[in-house]
């Protein structure tokens, strides 16, 4: 396979235009780390982005930061930590989930658009890209947003690109918004509650008058062993439901208190502080209990989203059904499913659960065979479809970036 390495955006308009004379389509890559999302594309050629990997500038005081799209997130995360800031979507680290080395790159964060716990209340990846460089499958350099958080200039079209998976375009520069890190974080926990009882209780606090920034529950499990990165937190395989509340220490502090009260019917919280309760939502954030590494890291793992009040009954009866393992986040409203391994991995299930329920359901991890077989990504409506398929023809009619990733049978 041919791997041609850009060193600037004139690099990618010329690779591109070549790929499109001789009708060659290209696979995007930063580091690969999310390779194994998506369908095998059609493409003997790799366009390779690491190269540009500069942090072009960062101004902690107006809390933006513009990178070229191959800067490795750890990098950038650093950088910004040092200045007490951070992304507060709190992007997924899939490399514990899919046992790849390393954590991937800026363009690789957007391209997926994969959220962490604070996504309830911060939102995602598309809420803080400000703008983009980007080079269409014309071949053509353009950009879109801009460098402000108040922007109305032009269609916002970089919203586009967060979760596009690289096949809109090959992003050269991003502008984030950043925020500034909370001074404290609580997380009560409670445990022993079944999947409804948590469900019930993860609604009341994020319901409450207390600014809960994350909810989650970790049901009762015979898989999970006390070291899935919980520590001493998690007894074997106990049930647990976190939630988290962040903000100066005073403020923290009450709202725990408040929250702890309002939560007595569902049992006595402890409360986790600081270190120890980043610790705990890091590991529900990359899917630790799931990792590649542990004991189910043979088996598939979907990511389920579907309305918070309907997680805990469709979680359940996908555990039930498939003899799998489940994870929630969102106060619900996001599920990671490990299932048993499977020629079509559960998909028939998962799908008629999540489409009960107005949801939607992304294969994450699975083997390459397993993935030719099913849909990854969700089906959807052919209404939808058609007009995903007239957003993508305006960027890149030839089909030449990324070519079959997102769909079954589309690599040809």
């Amino acid at each position: 396979m041919d791997t041609l390495r850009v060193r600037d955006a004139k690099d990618v308009e010329e690779v591109v235009r070549a790929a499109i004379a001789n009708e060659q389509p290209l696979e995007i890559i930063g580091h690969g780390s999310k390779r194994g999302i998506g369908h095998a594309m059609a493409t003997n050629a790799v366009l390779d982005v690491s190269a540009l990997n500069a942090i072009t500038s960062y101004e902690p005081n107006e809390l933006i930061v513009t990178l070229q799209a191959g800067a490795p997130v750890n990098d950038v995360l650093s950088l910004i930590d040092a200045k007490n800031q951070q992304f507060a979507f709190e992007p997924v680290n899939t490399a514990p989930l899919l046992g790849t080395p390393v954590s991937g790159t800026i363009g690789g964060m957007i391209a997926a658009g994969l959220a962490g716990p604070r996504r309830i209340r911060a939102g995602g990846a598309r809420d803080h890209l400000l703008g983009a460089h980007a080079v269409s499958g014309f071949g053509d350099s353009f950009k879109t947003g801009g460098k402000v958080v108040k922007n109305v200039t032009g269609y916002d079209l970089c919203k586009l690109l967060a979760g596009s998976w690289g096949t809109l375009s090959v992003m050269t520069e991003v502008t984030l918004k950043v925020m500034p890190k909370p001074e404290a974080e609580r997380t009560l926990l409670l445990r022993g509650l079944d999947d409804a009882v948590a469900n019930k209780a993860m609604t009341a606090a994020l319901g409450s008058p207390f600014d809960v920034s994350a909810a989650a529950h970790l049901p009762k499990s015979a898989f999970r062993a006390k070291t899935d990165g919980l520590g001493d937190i998690a007894g074997q395989g106990e049930a647990l439901t976190v939630l988290r509340l962040e903000g100066i220490t005073a403020s923290a502090a009450h709202r725990a208190g408040s929250l702890r009260e309002l939560l007595a019917p569902f049992g006595t919280a402890t409360l986790v502080e600081d270190a120890a309760s980043a610790v705990l939502w890091a590991t529900i954030r990359d899917v630790l209990p799931f990792a590649a590494s542990g004991a189910l890291g043979a088996w598939p793992v979907w990511r389920i989203v579907c309305p918070p009040a309907s997680g805990a009954a469709l979680g359940t009866q996908l555990a039930r059904e498939t003899g799998g393992d489940v994870i929630y986040d969102w106060g619900g409203g996001l599920i990671w499913a490990a299932v048993p391994p499977k020629g079509d991995a559960h998909e028939s299930a998962v799908r008629r659960r999540a489409n009960a329920v107005g949801g939607h359901a992304t294969l994450i991890r699975a083997a390459e065979e397993v993935r030719r077989g099913v849909d990854v990504f969700h089906p959807q409506a052919p209404g939808i479809a058609a007009l995903s398929e007239r957003v993508r023809a305006s960027f890149d009619p030839k089909t030449i970036l990324n070519r079959g990733r997102l769909r079954r049978g589309a690599a040809a």
